[in-house]
């Protein structure tokens, strides 16, 4: 089927043929066929109602901090999630629409005086993300503050999970296995001393500075940790930092880190992460598992 979204939906954002790479944390990812904004639930809702009414591929992005898109780009529709942002503070609850930046609502849970949400300090991607991936740092995650998660399902019904029924495990949700569109997340918090959250977030971020390659784009931790290791340590332990394929390399500052340093290609990371893989387990016999997120096309 031909179809056209933006004769479809005139008064929305959308973009025909859009390169991805200028929104994505590795600063690589070939053309969406079509881009959509939503700036509204209603918006992402008439977006999920005509993919599923014309058997249309849709993909969901946030801010695509922990993704890795192939050089082919991706077809169909892509609803980037980033526009769709707000937060209501309920006593010690947060509601957060899907787009809002993990960063942002770390920093608006400290200026309400509410304590749960440090982890989330410098963690660059969005609260769908987070719930999606049950994102979590520095003995923090997710799943600790999560209180419900409404979605919309690809056949277009609104829906909302409890905590127990979203299943956030480690870099999982049930969301992952039944593809339903994350618009909010609900959050309880307690309150805390100002001062306190304050610093906590302070140290994190700059631990964050200080050990990990922000100066370069990446998509974050590689590897998913693997049970009674740290992916980092094995690698570095390997040999691997500073290995390079084109322009993408194993960051010498962080080994968990694959990072673009040269213009590099999804093929050029692939191949990176391929061969850490396996010398990886030729040497310790551990099956290092990607965190980051594979999609698209060759």
């Amino acid at each position: 089927m031909i179809v056209d979204l933006i004769n479809e939906f005139p008064t929305m954002e959308i973009l025909k043929n859009e390169l991805l790479n200028k929104y994505t944390h590795t600063a690589i990812g070939g053309p969406a066929d079509w881009l959509v904004f939503p700036h509204s639930i209603e918006e992402v809702h008439k977006i999920v109602d005509f993919a599923h009414e014309n058997e249309l591929l849709l993909t969901v992005l946030g801010n695509s901090s922990n993704l890795l898109i192939k050089d082919g780009g991706i077809r169909g529709i892509v609803l980037m999630m980033t526009k769709l942002v707000g937060i209501r503070h309920d006593a010690d609850s947060l509601t957060v629409l899907a787009g809002t930046l993990t960063i942002d609502t770390s920093e608006y849970a400290y200026q309400q005086g509410l304590t749960g949400f440090e982890w989330a300090a410098g963690i660059p991607g969005s609260i769908g993300g987070a719930v999606y991936m049950n994102a979590g740092a520095y003995n923090g995650e997710t799943n600790d503050i999560l209180a419900s998660v409404d979605v919309i399902t690809r056949n277009g019904k609104y829906k909302t999970y409890t905590k127990e029924e979203a299943k956030l495990n480690y870099r999982d949700s049930v969301m992952q296995h039944t593809h339903d569109v994350i618009i909010a997340a609900s959050f309880q918090l307690q309150k805390g001393d100002k001062t306190i959250i304050r610093a906590t977030m302070d140290d994190f971020n700059q631990r964050r500075r200080d050990k990990q390659p922000l100066e370069l784009p990446s998509a974050g931790s590689t590897f998913k940790r693997p049970t009674g290791y740290y992916a980092g340590k094995l690698i570095m332990d390997a040999g691997l930092q500073g290995y390079r394929v084109g322009g993408a390399e194993v960051s010498k500052k962080h080994a968990g880190f694959v990072v673009n340093i040269d213009h590099a290609t999804a093929s050029d990371f692939l191949q990176v992460i391929k061969h850490v893989q396996a010398v990886v387990y030729e040497k310790d016999k551990v099956k290092l598992e990607p965190e980051v997120r594979i999609m698209g096309s060759d």
